[in-house]
C-alpha cells in the first residue's frame, strides 16, 4: 500500500474542516483546489477526496458561503 502524499495530507485536513462548519467560502475552495493540484497530480486518494467533497456540496451538505 502507497504512503498517502503529502499533498493528500494537507488536503484531507482542508476538506475536515469544511466538513466541520458544513461551510466553504470562496477562499477555502480556493484553498482545497489548489492544494489538491500542487504537486501537479491528482493520486487515487486525493480525486477521492475531492470527489467526495464535491458530492457533499451538490447535495448541500456543504453550503458554499461568501467569505
Amino acid at each position: 500500500m502507497q504512503k498517502p502524499s503529502k499533498s493528500a495530507t494537507k488536503l484531507k485536513e482542508l476538506i475536515k474542516h469544511a466538513i466541520s462548519d458544513l461551510e466553504v467560502t470562496p477562499d477555502e475552495y480556493e484553498q482545497i483546489m489548489g492544494c489538491a493540484l500542487d504537486d501537479g497530480h491528482l493520486d487515487a486518494e486525493e480525486k477521492t477526496m475531492l470527489s467526495q467533497f464535491h458530492g457533499m456540496i451538490s447535495n448541500g451538505t456543504i453550503k458554499r458561503v461568501r467569505g
